[in-house]
């Protein structure tokens, strides 16, 4: 019998690891835990079933050095944040809000004003 932690839920295809690595740090200063793996398909794909995979109802999609974050709500495509060629504060923060939806807490910036 395989059980799921309540986690969030990062998919990924040939992600950028130091991108993903930022990510995970962002989820895990929220205090969240979260689980990585392998999963087929575009960047829309990955971030919508990873939503809808996880408990929480909050996933991420990682392919390469582009990255979204949805919610299980929320049709596929319509990611709440999505990025190309981000900086590494921006991953973090991705990795934060990922968290904070779920703990109903104010997003952080995203995109420099």
């Amino acid at each position: 019998m395989v059980v799921n932690k309540p986690s969030i839920i990062i998919y990924t295809n040939e992600p950028d690891e130091d991108f993903l690595r930022e990510i995970c740090a962002g989820i895990e200063e929220e205090g969240v835990l979260y689980t990585i793996a392998d999963h087929e398909g575009d960047l829309d794909t990955l971030a919508f079933d990873a939503a809808r995979e996880s408990m929480l109802g909050s996933g991420i999609g990682i392919t390469g050095n582009h990255m979204a974050m949805q919610m299980n709500r929320l049709p596929k495509g319509k990611n709440v944040f999505e990025l190309i060629q981000p900086t590494f504060r921006q991953c973090r923060n991705l990795g934060a809000n990922s968290a904070r939806a779920i703990k109903k807490m104010p997003f952080k910036e995203m995109y420099p004003v």
